[in-house]
């Protein structure tokens, strides 16, 4: 069944789905599957595969949940075989717990006091539309169990039928699909007079099936700093209507109290607890979809293409507290540092300028990184300033420096350099993004890079299991050098855990250089469990076998030597590979070599390109020697720019002025689409057109449209 389940929904084969399920029950990792399996598994990509577990995971618990109801409520002696199908049928948790909500054992409820005092056969009689009712409800009177009247009894008597009607799952799921379909949200001040960030949603009303993500969460952290009051808006004399044709079969003295029964299940019990739900699944969607639109984010961030073998100058801009400087060698190696103060209170250009100019000099600096923070745009037009004095070429970039000041302050920090001041710390981190964005990036919690919308009222736990499913696809996309490689770094390689990846290194420190993949076996609890889903992802250069420098497993070995016999090619020498791939008969070489056809394509792309780093090919950072203020900018101007952030409104745009400015979803292509992320992401180098420009709000709004 489950099987099933996940062929129709993720839309792939049956044998697919088994593969795949097969593999990660075995305890392979999903960059594994997805690199090395591609055979068992038809193919599917590291997405797919990771939509596939979290399904799989769902729908197991969907399975241990229904036998555990089935199974309570047979211990009452109730289930009947009805029943049980009902249940065992059930596609989703909701539907389950309808099931067994009537025999639930439930907190002291009214209708449970009244049936504790006798009421029920009271309760079924006027169901029943039994004649002279009131006579009836008389003998129930008991001052002992605090039935002090006939009309007490009958008010007792109507909580046991409200429950019934409350509890009956097919009344629900009627009136949820109803809701779903045309409640609306609406949203109101607490106080009308208070100025806040919430001021849209003041008088606010939407469909919930039109309610946009963003929205939705904005209105609950407004609910929540209770600037809003927040509700549901039902068709409710439609649902009670409904409910009335359901219970109520023909007219009786009986007929006005089930309808009072009626009206007090619906709007007591019903309406708040699908209120509820709607508003939960409302919430659980747009959080679902931001932790998706911030991995995405991570991802283009993630996946930067470092700036290769340069050397960098590092500012961590400030006001008050002066601009940190850092220097960094080709290789990421801190060579100086200091202090400068260029910006405001001190204002001290001529000596900021020199100091800066002297570390350039000295050093023969490349690139000059400038973080994207507090200062950073005064801080760059002064560097634009200062560097125009220069001989030599010299450009500069700005950086997200997200994140910066939780890796200065971190342990991990005060390992890589004790003794340095933590200001110092950012301004080294900000160069290293520059020039390795991935390896530092995995330095810092993925929630602290600050690419995503509303990340604080997410659910913490998902949105931390996600991203690090996104950090570790990045990771093993691109492969590790096994001899330079951080503790940081290879935690996020397959199969490798913290531990694991410090015994690496600690191996690496008592030993010396990785010379082979093999070497590996040597390492402390690494395991060959823990060598196959690791191996293939780490790189040796200069290694004893130049395979061990390629994104070939050392299970297919083997195979690739004798591929490369059949293909007459040499690559132990330092003569570059070459192989012309249109002309290799790729299912003639399967049955040579007796690999599968896409293991095989894929050894064949890294004999093409021994060492690929998949970065390379895309976009390299802007890079400026000239600065533009709001002032400069024109309606009608085009300007190239880098995505900095992709939310469900637009994106925002660095085009090289204070603010980044805005795309919004409609000002990014011509044909319609539902998000931005259909079209960009982040680190897209773009050009955009200047729409508007608010001098006073510092706006600035872009277009794509007719460059």
């Amino acid at each position: 069944m489950i099987t099933g389940m996940l062929v129709k929904e993720l839309g792939i084969k049956k044998g697919q789905v088994e593969s795949a399920i097969k593999l990660i029950d075995e305890g392979n990792t999903i960059p594994f599957i997805a690199r090395y399996r591609k055979e068992m598994t038809g193919g599917l990509s590291d997405e797919t595969l990771r939509q596939l577990h979290e399904r799989l995971t769902y729908l197991r618990n969907l399975e241990s949940r229904k036998q555990e109801v089935i199974r309570i409520i047979d211990e009452q002696g109730k289930l009947t075989k009805e029943l049980e199908k009902a249940i065992s049928s059930a596609d989703i948790l909701q539907k389950v717990e309808d099931l067994y909500r009537p025999y639930k054992q439930k907190k002291s409820t009214r209708a449970e006091k009244a049936r504790e005092r006798g009421l029920e056969p009271l309760s079924k009689a006027i169901i029943e539309g039994r004649s002279g009712i009131l006579e009836f409800a008389a003998s129930f009177v008991d001052a002992e169990k605090e039935v002090d009247t006939a009309e007490a009894a009958i008010a007792g008597a109507k909580d046991i039928i409200a429950e019934g009607v409350s509890d009956n799952a097919a009344y629900r799921q009627w009136i949820r699909e109803l809701c779903t379909r045309t409640a609306v949200l609406s949203s109101q001040a607490t106080d009308k007079d208070s100025d806040s960030v919430y001021s849209n949603y003041y008088e606010f009303s939407e469909p919930i099936s039109k309610a946009a993500d963003h929205r939705i969460l904005a209105i609950n952290r407004g609910e929540s700093e209770k600037f809003l009051r927040v509700r549901l808006v039902f068709p409710d004399d439609r649902i009670v209507e409904y409910l009335k044709s359901k219970e109520i079969k023909s007219a009786n003295e009986c007929t006005s109290y089930i309808e009072e029964a009626i009206e007090d299940a619906y709007k007591r019990l019903i309406q708040p607890s699908i209120e509820r739900e709607l508003r939960s699944g409302l919430t659980e969607r747009a959080q679902e979809n931001a932790i998706a639109l911030f991995g995405k984010n991570l991802k283009g961030l993630i996946m930067a293409p470092p700036v290769k073998d340069v050397s960098v100058l590092a500012i961590d801009p400030s006001f008050r507290t002066g601009c940190k400087l850092s220097v960094l060698d080709e290789t990421g190696k801190l060579l100086e540092y200091s202090t400068i103060y260029p910006n405001a209170p001190k204002n001290d250009t001529e000596k900021s300028k020199q100091e800066m100019l002297r570390l350039i000099e000295k050093h023969k600096i490349d690139i000059i990184s400038i973080g994207n923070g507090t200062a950073s745009r005064e801080t760059e037009a002064f560097v634009a300033e200062s560097i125009k004095d220069l001989k030599r070429s010299v450009h500069y970039t700005i950086v997200s420096e997200a994140g910066a000041s939780v890796y200065s302050a971190s342990k991990l920090a005060n390992e890589e350099y004790p003794d340095i001041d933590v200001s110092i710390r950012g301004a080294i981190s900000i160069g290293r993004r520059l020039q390795d964005p991935m390896a530092e990036l995995v330095k810092i919690d993925p929630k602290s890079i600050g690419v995503g919308q509303y990340q604080h009222d997410l659910n913490q736990k998902r949105l931390d299991e996600a991203l690090k499913g996104v950090v570790e696809d990045c990771v093993n996309s691109v492969g590790v050098d096994l001899n330079t490689a951080t503790v940081s770094l290879l935690k996020y390689v397959s199969g490798i855990s913290e531990s694991i990846a410090k015994n690496i290194v600690a191996y690496r420190d008592d030993n010396g250089r990785f010379n082979c993949r093999q070497e590996l076996k040597k390492v402390k609890r690494l395991g060959d469990k823990a060598f196959e889903q690791c191996a293939g992802f780490l790189r040796i250069h200069g290694g004893v076998n130049p395979l061990d420098n390629t994104a070939v497993h050392p299970e297919s070995y083997e195979a690739a030597m004798r591929l490369l016999e059949i293909l007459g090619i040499d690559i132990s020498g330092s003569t570059k590979v070459s192989i012309d791939k249109s002309k290799i008969d790729i299912k003639a070489l399967c049955e040579q070599t007796c690999i599968g056809e896409l293991t095989l394509g894929d050894i064949v792309d890294e004999l093409l390109k021994p060492g690929r780093d998949p970065r390379d090919e895309l976009p390299k950072p802007i890079l400026r020697s000239d600065v533009l203020s709001i002032e400069d900018l024109k309606v009608g101007m085009v300007l190239s720019g880098t995505v900095r952030n992709v939310v469900d409104f637009g994106a925002f745009v660095d085009i090289g002025v204070k603010n980044d400015g805005l795309v919004h979803i409609s000002q990014i292509c011509e044909r319609f689409i539902k998000h931005p992320m259909e079209v960009l992401s982040v680190g897209d180098i773009i050009n955009v057109r200047i729409i508007d420009v608010n001098h006073e709000k510092g706006k600035v709004s872009l277009s794509m449209k007719d460059i």
